[in-house]
């Protein structure tokens, strides 16, 4: 029972009046928190003595019929100050029991409320480590995104945090370069459930209807790689099948396009779609041969192009031989033992012989200017040695000078004097021979002598033999 509400009042069990049966053997307790006049009967009649409690201090008698909740620890001295376990609130107040003046000890929470806050007091950490791992989990849920990663056909799905495209690049060890394709592109953004593909360019070494080309494509077949170009395959010829892979280190590729070509031969015009590689297959799928020495008017080795037209020049031709004569050289010499005027010819000139060779053609049956091959001398021409006389002629033959050798030239040479006769015999204007030519002072030929020299030879030769040299025409002398 409590006298106040912040006292504590430890009550014992008189003589026979347990509840629980006879009262413990001991002494009797001293001193009594009863009312004046001593002890009180019934319930009351002891007085309530505090053991020693601990470190010496008085202490109280606990009731072993109090129930747990309600049982007191002793409270411990204070050294300095007011420690932490103190409330003032909580002082005892009145006298002490048994004249010590104690402090009463301050009543003790129910053992289930202490339980319950210790155990809230021991599950708040791990509550709050639950609710932040549960808002980092969710935050880690909400930054997590599955994607579809398609790198040169072979795709895969994965998860991953990054925020844009280069980022799952360079998370997966993906690089790619400027001939590259990446779609989206690499600074998009990534979401849940987005698409990434990736392909790898590749060149191609490509030679086109002739022409060459350094090209790059993405696509992975030589079929696809020609659609991506915009190059029509129907009818071309590719060195690589439509159905070949390229691979990452490229391809070389050849490819004819089919075009129209018209051949022009023989009168006729032939038009035909070839994807030929040269103008001498499109020519022979035209049907035309070519044979001996035909040409095209391209040439044969040249690359035909679509809508080109191709004449084909039928041509014969033969080698012919032709000799052609080289004139001699003349080189005069002067001589003094000849009369002035007077040329003898001392090595007469032979004429050279030069032999050439010649290509004739025709073309489509028209002949073409002869062509001349190669050209040789056969023979050297030789020169022609002549002396001139260089010595005074005369005045005159006495005796001759009056007559008419003009007359008598005509009647003899016709006045030429390098005149012989069918016999060759006889030469020169007034026909001598050898003979009498060289006995009247002459030298070499008559014929080759100048007219004035031999017509003083005759008016000498008359002078010693009259008109009989001449019996012909020696009459005209005096005509």
């Amino acid at each position: 029972m409590s006298n106040s509400q912040d006292e504590t009042t430890y009550l014992t069990w008189g003589p026979g009046a347990s509840p629980a049966g006879p009262r413990p053997p001991g002494p009797p307790p001293h001193g009594g928190s009863g009312g004046p006049g001593g002890a009180r009967p019934g319930l009351h009649d002891a007085e309530t003595v505090a053991a020693p409690g601990p470190y010496g201090l008085p202490g109280v008698r606990e009731d072993p019929y109090r129930p747990a909740y309600e049982r007191t620890e002793p409270v411990l001295p204070r050294q300095t100050g007011r420690g932490p376990a103190e409330d003032p609130r909580r002082r005892t107040s009145g006298a002490g029991v048994a004249g010590t003046g104690r402090r009463g000890v301050r009543r003790r929470r129910p053992a289930y409320a202490e339980r319950t806050e210790a155990g809230v007091r021991r599950l708040l950490p791990q509550a709050l480590v639950v609710a932040f791992l549960a808002g980092g989990t969710t935050a880690f849920v909400a930054q997590d995104k599955a994607v579809e990663l398609d790198v040169d056909g072979t795709p895969r799905t994965l998860h991953t945090f990054a925020d844009h495209v280069s980022e799952l690049l360079t998370e997966e060890g993906v690089r790619v370069g400027p001939h590259d394709e990446v779609a989206p592109a690499p600074g998009a953004g990534l979401t849940r459930g987005a698409r990434v593909a990736v392909r790898y360019g590749r060149p191609v070494r490509l030679t086109l209807d002739g022409h060459r080309h350094e090209v790059w494509t993405t696509a992975h077949t030589v079929d696809a790689a020609l659609r991506e170009l915009g190059v029509r395959v129907e009818g071309a010829h590719l060195s690589v099948p439509r159905s070949g892979r390229i691979g990452r280190a490229g391809l070389t590729l050849d490819v004819r396009t089919e075009r129209t070509v018209t051949v022009m031969a023989d009168g006729r015009a032939r038009t035909v779609r070839t994807n030929a590689a040269t103008v001498r297959e499109a020519v022979a799928q035209a049907g035309v041969t070519l044979r001996g020495h035909d040409a095209t008017s391209v040439a044969p080795d040249a690359f035909p192009r679509d809508g080109q037209t191709v004449t084909v020049l039928r041509i014969t031709s033969r080698r012919e031989v032709r000799e052609e004569v080289i004139p001699f050289a003349v080189r005069r010499t002067a001589d003094p033992s000849l009369f002035r005027g007077t040329e003898v010819v001392e090595r007469a000139g032979q004429p050279g012989v030069r032999r050439t060779t010649f290509s004739l053609r025709t073309v489509n049956g028209v002949r073409q200017r002869p062509r001349r091959l190669e050209s040789a001398v056969v023979r050297a021409p030789r020169a022609q040695i002549v002396k001139v006389g260089t010595r005074p002629r005369p005045p005159s033959v006495r005796g001759a000078d009056h007559l008419n050798w003009q007359g008598l030239a005509a009647c003899e040479s016709g006045g030429r004097p390098g005149a012989v006769d069918s016999t060759g015999t006889y030469g020169g204007l007034y026909q001598f021979d050898t003979r009498t030519w060289h006995s009247l002072g002459g030298t070499g030929r008559p014929q080759d002598a100048s007219a004035e020299e031999q017509t003083y030879r005759a008016k000498k030769l008359y002078v010693r033999r009259g008109t009989s040299p001449w019996p012909h025409c020696g009459e005209r002398l005096h005509g």
